[in-house]
């Protein structure tokens, strides 16, 4: 699908979205899920949307995803979902033997109006959850929101169900992370590691949907937070949320359910972000920052100043995730690059644009909402030009037409590897990323150099 017939002109559009700049609630929350050990995500919908909630994680990670559905069928349609639900339940547990069911709605539960809370009581009044499992639920209705407020909604739900408060305060970090890719996950844990500081992360992907191929099939791998750490999150000294749009519920839940204070924070992509993501462990658990940890950081630093003359002044256009979005405006930025266009599918509220604008000055033309799709970030970058575009795969289109490098960030990239094992968060990430910027700026100075311009060295 080649998009060169896309106008110039753009026009408002109040009640169309044409390829929108998001996916659905479900996948968002079902990948929240997958980040809980010994956890079963279950669609409560039809086969059809848990196919491609599954199909869209696979083809991302490369990895395969294990749910299940309710499979509604045109009477369920009718009727409601309760016996379907109710069937399904009993099976997982005989067949799988999770420890928790994660349920999220789809579209169909959620308009025909099925009362989860109702049903699941009476899941287990009639004895069909064993002794020690639990069945939760999120709602996650594929026509509002996208799949970060997805994933946001199942995380705070396991927050809900499952943290306590003994009373007795544990020196421990509840880490929050956003929707990430679980190489993310694991750098921000490395951070962590480095410094001493004891915590728990939900959700952990990492070790889920990036674990090694062993010749081995698990149905629950290794990796993924534990329900005994969910549970201790409550005696937890303070909460770090990295991602607004991700992380607050959870965050905030904590808070007035167990007292937990916290800290929201953006995602730790560039020097600074990092920085503060370090000094807030620093302070928050009385601990040192390593000299290890130094060396990362001057690592990172010295490419930044080497490299300046290459991407200093480059003009940028990203599209994705709110909480991907600030920190790549924010590498951008300190990286001496303009940043021209940010457009995402998800409406994180007014806090997002006056923060891009913070960090990338007043001139940045930023685009929220179900309007702010494919068709119109085209458009933007039609009108405007930018010389790099970050995105998933879906920008591969726009930079193909318009004869733009493109560096794949976000959800979902179907056509690469790679993403779910090097991060961009961190010091290590960030140097990963500037690595993949620089190439892209090269690669295409190489192309477009005139035979005495064709340079062995830089």
């Amino acid at each position: 699908m080649l998009l060169r017939h896309t106008p110039t002109e753009v026009k408002e559009r109040s009640a169309l979205t044409i390829n929108p700049a998001k996916t659905c609630q479900p996948v968002g929350a079902m990948y929240a899920a997958l980040g809980v050990h010994k956890c079963l995500p279950h669609s409560h919908g039809s086969q059809g949307c848990c196919a491609y909630h599954r199909s869209a994680l696979t083809r991302h990670y490369k990895d395969p995803v294990m749910a299940t559905t309710s499979s509604f069928t045109e009477g369920a349609s009718v009727f409601g979902g309760q016996a379907n639900i109710l069937e399904a339940i009993q099976n997982i547990f005989n067949l799988y033997n999770p420890e928790i069911v994660a349920v999220h709605t789809t579209c169909l539960s959620e308009v025909i109006g099925d009362d989860l809370t109702q049903i699941l009581n009476k899941a287990k009044s009639d004895g069909k959850i064993p002794e020690g499992k639990f069945v939760i639920h999120a709602n996650t209705p594929s026509f509002k929101g996208s799949h970060v407020t997805g994933y946001s909604a199942m995380v705070a739900s396991f927050v809900q169900h499952f943290a306590e408060t003994s009373g007795k305060k544990l020196k421990q970090i509840n880490l929050i992370p956003s929707f990430i890719e679980p190489s993310d996950m694991s750098e921000i844990k490395h951070l962590a590691e480095l410094m001493g500081v004891r915590y728990v992360m939900l959700p952990d992907t990492s070790d889920v949907v990036n674990g090694p191929m062993d010749g081995k099939f698990r149905m629950y791998p290794k990796g993924g937070t534990t329900l005994k750490q969910i549970k201790t999150m409550g005696d937890s000294v303070r909460s770090i949320g990295l991602g607004r749009t991700g992380s607050m519920a959870a965050a905030k839940l904590l808070d007035t359910k167990c007292k937990v204070p916290y800290d929201l924070l953006d995602l730790p992509i560039g020097i600074k972000a990092t920085d503060a993501f370090v000094d807030a462990l620093r302070v928050a658990s009385g601990v040192s920052v390593p000299e290890t940890l130094m060396v990362e950081r001057g690592q990172y630093l010295d490419v930044m100043l080497d490299m300046n003359q290459y991407v200093s002044g480059k003009k940028v256009s990203l599209v994705g995730d709110p909480d991907t979005l600030i920190g790549m405006a924010a590498f951008c930025a300190e990286n001496d690059m303009r940043v021209l266009h940010v457009v995402s599918g998800t409406a994180p509220g007014p806090k997002f644009e006056r923060r891009i604008k913070e960090l990338c000055g007043e001139d940045v033309k930023v685009k929220t909402g179900p309007q702010a799709d494919m068709f119109y970030f085209h458009q933007l970058v039609k009108n405007e030009r930018p010389d790099l575009i970050f995105g998933n795969t879906y920008c591969k289109y726009i930079c193909r037409d318009e004869d733009i490098p493109h560096i794949r960030v976000g959800f979902p990239i179907y056509d690469r590897v790679g993403h779910s094992y090097f991060p961009v968060t961190g010091y290590r990430g960030g140097l990963r990323l500037l690595e993949r910027v620089l190439d892209a700026v090269m690669d295409r100075q190489d192309r477009d150099a005139v035979e005495e311009k064709f340079e062995l060295v830089m």
